[in-house]
Formats: C-alpha cells, structure tokens, sequence
C-alpha cells in the first residue's frame, strides 16, 4: 500500500489525483473518475470535488493509497 502525506484538513479527489500523476489537470477528473474505478474506503467515487481526510484509503484502479 502506498502513502500520501497530506497537508492540512483534507483534498479533493481532483487534487489528489493531479498531484499523483493520474490527471493534468482538474478538468480532466470526470472523465477519468468515469473511466476508471476509484474508491474511497471501499465505495465508487464519481464527485470530483469529494473531500479525502486523513486515515482514508483511496483505490485507483486497484493501487491502495493511505492517506496520512
């Protein structure tokens, strides 16, 4: 399982996403999260602004990622 060190109170699935490499930009998280499977503890995200908080694992296409 990776990690993701995060700063402050929470992110976004889109920023999450662009700062592990997934997207170029935020624009491109609707398309990506209707592309492809990404969990958030286990349950399918499609909001591209849900908040991701510390102790949360994030699922994109089957990598694990713990945020801490």
């Amino acid at each position: 399982m990776n990690h993701f060190e995060l700063e402050g109170e929470f992110i976004t699935i889109a920023q999450l996403l662009k700062a592990l490499d997934y997207i170029g930009s935020g624009g491109e998280t609707k398309y990506f999260l209707y592309e492809h499977v990404v969990l958030l503890n286990d349950a399918e995200v499609y909001e591209k602004k849900k908040k991701i908080k510390k102790g949360d694992v994030v699922t994109i296409n089957g990598n694990k990622i713990l945020i801490k």
